[in-house]
């Protein structure tokens, strides 16, 4: 990093005001001098960008996700540096240019203490600034210093376009973007080692930050892979020259390790011949890239024991000597076992060359850092957990293949917003008695485990009821009792199960469900189709001449009404005729003030597609609706397309 720039007489662009009359992004505040300044500086710039982008405001064009990494990072060392070093008030100000830079000030009023460049200090000199400016100077398109009477001020200028290209061996330990941006942060974060007499000070004055940004870092990432990957590039070259992750099963004893009067275990570590396949490595890093895959298979032929408490503070570890050459054939190692909410996840091990032991410093940071690297890895184990099981749930609420219906023609369109979690949309298409197909599409009130007990009563009723002979009237009257009785019941169950049981006072909440349900006899020369809408968007009926018009009357929720009477429509579709029957997720997708059905949207929508099969309409309506709107919907989207032949 060459000289701070310092302005004494000018005004920087970033207090330049914007032209009168023109509305502009920007932000200020007042920080205290605590050290809990820097996180609420982080939060308050993604805040604003997220709200400038809502707004369509100018330069928001160009606003990125890179954009928005490169402006937490700056700001919170820029924040910290003014918390640390002046220690009083801070104002922080941020303001988007029209051509998608952005510019961050932070002043404090301790003009006396100037910033200076940490590389230019004699060597027993205290830096003032040490990764702080750095960091700021790789990201910043220009920065510098403004003085005022009583006031300093900290300025830097963020383009839009990425100053600092990502290196080629980065995309060898990933292919998603997030690790791509995280490690080459990280490799900021953690730049190359100073000289040993400095590096006592960087750890007195720069762990704060150092920690804060790595939680950051860690605790976005949904994969324990990339946590693990993102852990040894925090961790080298600055505070170690090599580091490994082992990332193991929750339940204690499972990888077969030697319990305590086995047997000789070399001294605290796995020995060879144990039943078990031991824990994983998951990730080997060190400062030279030639070293890695050496270090590795020695590595793996000595996985580190755990104790049989739970202690996550450092013990000494095997070094590595053979793989690592004459030049490093001495030093010291220690392994930290990685635990959260009391489940043992794995074992981080640091070495450093030619190093009798550790600092304190040091142990004690990787100590915190383990802590976070934990977390980290048990919230993307949670995750996955979460995801499998509502994989698995939702497979069982919906139907294992559509039914095959003679002279009808189907598609089916079905796209859950939260891939995480259950959706509140279902569909079904089945064979009932008496050479009827019946056919359903709905929305329960709300999602996940509580949408799920709803559906999960609602489907199979439909089928029973269905299949017993009853017609579409009398099927949404029983349902519509049930959901008043069982279901609420049995979702208020889920719904205590999960979050706890309710405040005083409040007694059970209904569970609305909007609902379309026909059924469809075919005979000679067409498909008789009877139906009836529930608080559901009403189906749209097509006829081949490219006419559009509603095919049912719209009737109440299910569950609302206590013995609530239920009526149904029957027509005829002729060949060529289609009908359509959509969840709100279409209907009131959002783009701004409007929705996609203002206007008759869908209807026209629906026009346009005279014509087509069944499959063409389902995957234009569906690709309309995404285009509608700049965002990915925030809804969960089912279209149902059925076509006489």
């Amino acid at each position: 990093m060459g000289a701070i720039p310092v302005q004494r007489e000018t005004i920087t662009r970033a207090c330049d005001a914007p032209a009168p009359g023109n509305e502009c992004a920007q932000t200020r505040t007042v920080l205290p001098g605590s050290p809990l300044s820097p996180g609420s500086a982080r939060t308050l710039v993604r805040a604003a960008l997220d709200d400038w982008a809502s707004s369509g405001l100018p330069g928001t064009e160009h606003l990125s996700e890179r954009l928005l990494d490169d402006a937490v990072v700056a700001v919170s060392e820029l924040v910290t540096n003014a918390v640390v070093h002046a220690g009083t008030e801070v104002e922080l100000s941020c303001r988007l240019e029209e051509d998608g830079a952005l510019l961050v000030e932070v002043l404090d009023h301790h003009p006396s203490r100037a910033p200076r460049d940490g590389e230019l200090e004699a060597p027993y000199e205290t830096p003032e600034y040490g990764r702080g400016l750095r960091l700021v100077s790789r990201l910043a398109e220009s920065w510098g210093v403004t003085y005022r009477t009583g006031a300093k001020t900290v300025w830097a200028r963020l383009p839009a376009e990425d100053p600092v290209p990502l290196k080629d061996d980065i995309e060898a330990y990933a292919e998603e973007r997030a690790l791509e941006r995280g490690l080459r942060v990280a490799e900021i974060l953690a730049p190359e080692p100073q000289r040993a007499e400095r590096e006592r000070d960087w750890l007195n004055r720069g762990a704060l930050s150092f920690l804060a940004e790595a939680s950051d870092l860690l605790a976005g990432q949904l994969d324990e892979n990339l946590v693990a990957a993102l852990a040894g590039q925090l961790i080298v070259p600055r505070l170690a020259d090599w580091c490994a992750v082992w990332l193991e099963d929750e339940v204690a004893g499972r990888w077969g390790y030697a319990r305590s009067g086995d047997g000789d275990s070399g001294g605290g570590w796995a020995v060879d011949g144990i039943a078990g396949t031991g824990p994983r490595l998951a990730r080997v890093w060190h400062g030279s890239e030639n070293l890695i895959e050496e270090l590795r298979r020695a590595l793996e032929k000595e996985p580190p024991l755990p104790p049989d408490n739970h202690r996550t503070g450092p013990v000494a570890y095997p070094w590595p000597g053979d793989a690592l050459g004459r030049r490093q054939e001495h030093g010291t190692a220690l392994a930290y076992r990685l635990i959260a909410g009391g489940h043992p996840l794995g074992t981080l091990v640091i070495g450093r060359a030619d190093l009798l032991r550790f600092p304190d410093e040091v142990t004690g940071l990787v100590e915190d850092l383990s802590r976070r690297v934990a977390l980290a890895i048990g919230a993307a184990r949670q995750y996955a957990r979460q995801a499998t099981i509502s994989r698995v749930l939702q497979r069982g609420l919906l139907p294992g293949a559509v039914a095959e219906i003679p002279g009808v023609a189907s598609a089916l369109v079905y796209e859950p917003c939260d891939k995480g979690g259950p959706s509140g949309d279902f569909y079904d298409l089945f064979p009932a008695r008496d050479g009827r197909w019946c056919f359903a599409i709905g929305d329960v009130q709300g999602k996940g485990p509580e949408a799920a007990v709803v559906i999960g009563i609602a489907r199979p009723w439909l089928r029973l009821l269905a299949r017993e002979g009853y017609r579409v009237s009398d099927v949404l009257d029983r349902l519509n009792q049930l959901l008043l009785d069982d279901a609420t019941e049995a979702a208020d169950a889920a719904a205590r199960a999960l979050v706890g049981p309710a405040a005083p006072g409040d007694g059970p909440q209904t569970r609305f469900l909007s609902l379309l349900y026909g059924e469809l006899t075919p005979f000679e020369g067409g498909i008789r189709c009877t139906l009836a809408s529930a608080g559901h968007p009403l189906p749209l009926l097509l006829g081949a001449d490219g006419e559009v018009h509603t095919a049912a009357q719209p009737q109440t929720l299910l569950g609302v009404v206590e013995d609530a009477t239920y009526t149904s429509e029957t027509f005829e579709l002729r060949s060529g005729d289609t009908l359509l029957c959509v969840t709100d997720g279409v209907t009131e997708r959002r783009s701004g003030t409007r929705q996609f059905d203002d206007g008759d949207g869908l209807a026209t929508a629906l026009a346009g597609c005279t014509g087509l099969n069944a499959q063409l309409i389902a995957e234009r309506i569906r690709r309309l609706v995404h285009e509608f709107g700049g965002r990915p919907p925030e809804d969960d989207l089912a279209l149902l397309v059925l076509q006489a032949e």
